[in-house]
């Protein structure tokens, strides 16, 4: 009778991964909505206007509010107190808000409305935040791109929420369990999210062979609803073990501003919070322009209309093979048996060659570049299974740092080299896309499960919080800070596939070499105070 009442949804492997499956596909759809506009940002200036620096500020203004109005740790506090279903919710339906914003202000309705007049007229400048250097909007800045970056920084506001209430929903469903596993299969299918924008935004766009680049939002919306929906469910699952657990997040271990002091106070927390800004400001602003780089270093010829590589059904067929791609090489991480282990693996592999060579045929930038999280998806739950009996955490944060150099320095001076090479190039972007997405698997999979480590229970969720705060400041500068270098460096070019990259490529792999300084220090550290970061996950 005892173990009976012991027995509780967490308990069962198929409860605690639906629920993760839940969190995982509310978070595969604001992935897809974070990027909604990065593989059109060539329309976006030819049908609205914006240029580069108006592109970077508004994809900036995803966190502005996060760092400046420090919503991000007020999102811990409430996460601690109100607990992880109650979050989720306000964090999909926070979202939801936000998306409709951005979407009326890129649809035809706004062109010509008393809106669209009333922000031409204001935000021009903004008292301290203008004198600082840090507003989100400056004069001259397209009347659509400032209403869109007020809906992206709500939308950032629940999407930034949701990335914290996830992560402590998984320590809460997994911990003492593959915690390590769990939170890279998250990742791993959230970035699927990432491949999927960059298939369907250009097909909404484009679709009909009229250029609608609110069609492209429109679907961002609609995913929106269905998180909404996902974490609905969530949250009486999440009920359902409180109650079997008797735990009431809310009301045990209240918060107080003084644990603040105690995280901050942690040298281990400082290098892994810098760590993660390095990495994620390396990678997530650089998606905002991949599309866009690989348009101005690859020589892409557009197969002819009436071809079969140009009907739009080949995008979904396109989208298929991507998803067995991932299903399968995903799949044989958990098999036992070695024939179905590598036969899945060998179909996933097919499949990925199939996928690039679709890529080719269609000569299109944005599925070229939607291999970025395929590989990922494949090793993550490898990382993630390794660290958990294994551990070498920090070890493996020095080899994605090394990748991250790598593979930014190839995209800055190899990859023009063959431009013209219409083969050549192709390959390079492959293979660097895909080493790229690897490398970055490394976070979730090393650096997440080790913040249960570092600070008590009672605060994670404040701790997550300050690591996507110091996180988000990045995630603000770069993509602004791309936008500036492109126009400083390419005055008077006007056609958005003829930029030079190499400069904010660059700047990039510097974000890398520093991260790769910080990997080793962390180890230093590690061994220094015990922390742990290199032991498993799983304690036997």
């Amino acid at each position: 009778m005892t173990q009976a009442i012991q027995k509780t949804l967490r308990d069962s492997a198929g409860m605690r991964w639906t629920a993760l499956l839940l969190l995982a596909l509310a978070m595969f759809c604001s992935y897809i909505f974070m990027d909604i506009l990065s593989p059109i940002k060539d329309l976006m200036q030819e049908t609205r206007g914006w240029d580069s620096t108006a592109f970077g500020t508004m994809q900036g203004s995803e966190v502005f509010l996060n760092v400046f109005v420090f919503f991000l740790i007020f999102a811990g506090i409430i996460l601690d107190k109100m607990g992880v279903r109650f979050t989720a919710v306000l964090s999909a339906a926070v979202m939801l808000v936000g998306a409709c914003i951005k979407w009326y202000a890129v649809s035809e309705s706004f062109i010509g409305s008393g809106l669209e007049t009333w922000f031409t007229n204001n935000l021009n400048y903004i008292p301290v935040f203008d004198e600082l250097g840090v507003s989100p909007f400056y004069e001259g800045m397209p009347a659509s791109a400032k209403f869109a970056a007020c809906g992206f920084m709500i939308f950032g506001c629940g999407c930034e929420m949701a990335g914290i209430t996830v992560s402590r929903g998984i320590v809460k469903w997994f911990k003492g369990r593959e915690m390590a596993l769990a939170m890279g299969s998250e990742m791993a299918l959230a970035r699927l999210g990432v491949a999927t924008c960059m298939i369907f935004s250009p097909f909404f766009a484009r679709l009909g062979g009229q250029i609608s680049v609110t069609r492209s939002v429109a679907f961002g919306v609609v995913l929106m609803c269905i998180a909404l929906i996902m974490t609905i469910v969530y949250f009486f699952m999440d009920q359902k073990l409180d109650a079997q657990t008797g735990e009431a997040e809310e009301k045990d271990d209240p918060f107080k501003v003084s644990d603040i002091g105690k995280i901050l106070s942690d040298s281990g927390f400082w290098i892994v919070a810098l760590l993660c800004v390095l990495y994620y400001s390396a990678i997530f602003p650089f998606q905002k322009y991949a599309v866009n780089m690989l348009q101005c270093n690859l020589t892409l010829t557009p197969p002819d209309a009436d071809s079969f590589w140009a009907n739009s059904s080949v995008t979904i067929v396109q989208y298929v093979i991507m998803l067995i791609v991932a299903a399968a090489g995903f799949a044989s991480n958990f098999q036992k048996k070695a024939n179905m282990k590598y036969g899945l693996l060998a179909i996933s592999i097919i499949a990925l060659i199939t996928y690039c060579y679709m890529g080719y045929m269609r000569q299109s930038a944005e599925s070229i570049f939607a291999v970025f999280p395929l590989l990922a998806v494949l090793i993550t739950p490898i990382l993630g299974s390794y660290l958990d009996h294994h551990g070498k955490a920090a070890s493996m944060l020095v080899l994605g740092s090394l990748l991250l150099i790598g593979c930014h320095l190839t995209f800055a001076f190899i990859l023009p080299m063959f431009k013209g090479n219409a083969v050549g190039g192709i390959i390079i972007a492959y293979a660097t896309i895909l080493v790229l997405g690897a490398s970055f698997s490394l976070v979730p999979a090393s650096l997440w499960p080790s913040v249960p480590k570092l600070v008590d229970a009672k605060v994670i969720g404040s701790a997550y919080a300050l690591i996507f705060w110091i996180q988000n400041i990045g995630l603000w500068l770069f993509p602004l800070l791309i936008g500036k270098v492109l126009d400083k460096t390419n005055p008077g070019v006007t056609d958005p596939t003829q930029f030079d990259y190499t400069a904010p490529l660059v700047m990039l792999a510097c974000l890398g070499v520093a991260a790769l300084i910080l990997g080793f220090v962390l180890k230093a550290v590690d061994k220094k105070k015990g922390i742990g970061l290199e032991l498993p996950n799983i304690q036997e």
